[in-house]
């Protein structure tokens, strides 16, 4: 759960989910049919869905949050197209038990549930099927976008095409999502079919990538990021289809989480040597090369919603999470140049996720993934030396021509930026001019740009 602490009666400090930055920004709820938008509180505007972000894309510093979660209705459904109308704070849980027993399902989801709609398309979300399905933002059939001039738009690919461009993967910057139209995917049971392989290094994960991700509509790796030597990057390659089903029963929804962190444990308890020790432990746990079983989504797609607050693993100072992206050129070189660095330095990674991008475009013009492999990994905040580890990191994914998230980051230099998102001067052109965030103001404060906004 996302902390939200009053100050005052106006402000408040909130957090995104790696609990770095911590901001304060006044709160104003909104409801799109009865209300008016609050874009004369003065100072710039965000809207705010359930603060999954890791860094401080969700956040808006000294200035407007509008949570958007009272946007919670479902508008209407197709059973016969799977064409999902609902408003923007409708979260990918919701949609779930809604469309599971009906025999349908997300047509791509990130590795939680508690996300928004609003969140997914100004995120640009992706899945483990990336190299089939591509981005959230590719089955968004239209959005109405609320601008400050008091035009609501709906946008789609042959409406306002710039705009919904811009707004998929924009950050919530070129105005709020009202409304969504997201088609889904057509299921006959709630199971996932999976094959696990046990692979020894970065070597052997690129080869079976290159047989096996054909075979497969969802794929994944979880990677060792503390072996060394023959054993850099180990894993277990995790690939899965729907199974089939035969009736109802099939078609099972999943439960609400049963346990709860109830405390944020010591800076000390995630160290190098308790990773090595669970490392070694998930890593050995398969003693076959290869395992088939038949899972329910829920563990397959999102492990650690089974946990409330799992964020509170990292401590009270919280967490980074890394991604990048790296074309296939030079992927698997930079790939073990990252590991290693990250393995040298004995920081800990608890989270570490290897998978290959496809080459489905995405239709956002900020949106991160493109073909390559991308690398995902959570460290938590020690300060500067974990600071030192990322700038190795930068450097790397900068020679290789990779580029960075940024609905996952909360500290990538602004020249970084402007450098893997080179399209950032068109977009900011289609921002709302009382549209703002702080990862966007930190990202462009050192260079000139358009409009107040972006210096707000």
């Amino acid at each position: 759960m996302t902390t939200e602490t009053a100050t005052n009666k106006q402000m408040r400090v909130l957090d995104s989910w790696g609990r770095f930055p911590r901001h304060s920004a006044q709160v104003c709820p909104w409801n799109w049919e009865t209300d008016a938008p609050p874009w004369g509180e003065g100072g710039s505007v965000l809207a705010y869905g359930q603060g999954r972000s890791y860094g401080d894309s969700c956040l808006n510093d000294g200035n407007v949050l509008v949570p958007t979660r009272r946007l919670d209705h479902f508008l209407g459904f197709d059973s016969a197209t799977g064409d999902l109308t609902c408003e923007a704070g409708v979260n990918l849980d919701e949609i779930l038990r809604l469309a599971v027993p009906r025999g349908w399902f997300l047509p791509t989801t990130p590795g939680t549930k508690f996300v928004t709609v609003g969140g997914a398309i100004a995120n640009d979300i992706h899945g483990k099927n990336h190299h089939r399905a591509g981005t959230f933002g590719r089955h968004v059939k239209w959005l109405e976008l609320v601008r400050s001039d008091g035009r609501r738009l709906l946008c789609s690919e042959k409406q306002e095409p710039a705009l919904f461009r811009a707004t998929i993967g924009g950050l919530g910057l070129t105005g709020f999502i009202s409304r969504a139209c997201v088609t889904l995917r057509p299921i006959t049971s709630a199971d996932i079919d999976l094959v696990s392989r046990r692979f020894e290094n970065v070597d052997e994960f690129f080869d079976i990538s290159a047989t096996s991700d054909k075979d497969f509509e969802y794929t994944v790796s979880w990677v060792d990021c503390l072996s060394k030597g023959a054993h850099l990057g180990r894993g277990i390659y995790m690939g899965g289809n729907h199974a089939q089903g035969t009736g109802a029963e099939d078609l099972r929804v999943h439960q609400n989480p049963k346990a709860k962190l109830p405390f944020d444990l010591p800076e000390a308890a995630l160290n190098e040597w308790t990773v090595k020790a669970f490392n070694a432990l998930y890593f050995h746990k398969q003693l076959q090369k290869e395992k088939r079983a038949k899972v329910h989504y829920e563990p397959f797609f999102y492990p650690l919603d089974a946990i409330h607050d799992w964020n509170r693993l990292y401590g009270r100072r919280g967490f980074f999470q890394y991604q990048s992206v790296i074309p296939l050129r030079d992927g698997r070189a930079a790939t073990k140049a990252m590991l290693e660095r990250i393995s040298k330095s004995g920081q800990a990674s608890f989270l570490a996720v290897l998978k290959m991008f496809g080459d489905i475009p995405s239709p956002g013009l900020m949106s991160f993934p493109r073909p390559g492999v991308t690398l995902a990994l959570d460290f938590a905040n020690n300060g500067a030396t974990t600071q030192a580890l990322f700038a190795d990191l930068d450097a790397i994914v900068r020679e290789a021509g990779g580029i960075l998230y940024p609905a996952k980051d909360g500290r990538m230099r602004g020249e970084d930026f402007r450098n893997f998102y080179p399209q950032w001067k068109t977009f900011a052109a289609l921002m709302d001019p009382r549209c703002s965030s702080s990862f966007w103001r930190r990202v462009t404060a050192d260079s000139t740009t358009r409009g107040s906004a972006a210096n707000r």
